[in-house]
């Protein structure tokens, strides 16, 4: 049994006990979160599509931890005119344990 999730303007596949990154949530270590706008249950062939959700369906999971990700560098360059420029980012994330799909 598998759900497709609209986290944050991004979509993920969800199954049950397994873990998915997102971009930072709200909320302490150790919390519950649900999310509400499931896009697509499965189970085994039984397919529920939402038009834009399903309605009554809920994802549940728990905020492990607030990390950051690796370290993505841009490099701009401008050859003959002496323009070099190193930008770097590290984007804020949340590790979830996905509990329960109703």
């Amino acid at each position: 049994m598998y759900a497709i999730v609209e986290i944050g303007g991004k979509q993920y596949k969800v199954e049950k006990d397994h873990f998915i990154y997102v971009y930072r949530l709200e909320g302490a270590e150790g919390s519950a979160v649900t999310f509400d706008n499931v896009l697509l249950l499965a189970d085994n062939n039984k397919y529920q599509v939402g038009a834009p959700s399903v309605a009554g369906a809920k994802v549940s999971g728990k905020i492990l931890e607030h990390l950051k990700d690796d370290k993505v560098t841009a490099f701009k360059k401008k050859r003959r005119k002496g323009f070099r420029k190193t930008v770097g980012f590290r984007q804020s994330l949340t590790k979830v344990l996905i509990t329960s799909l109703n």
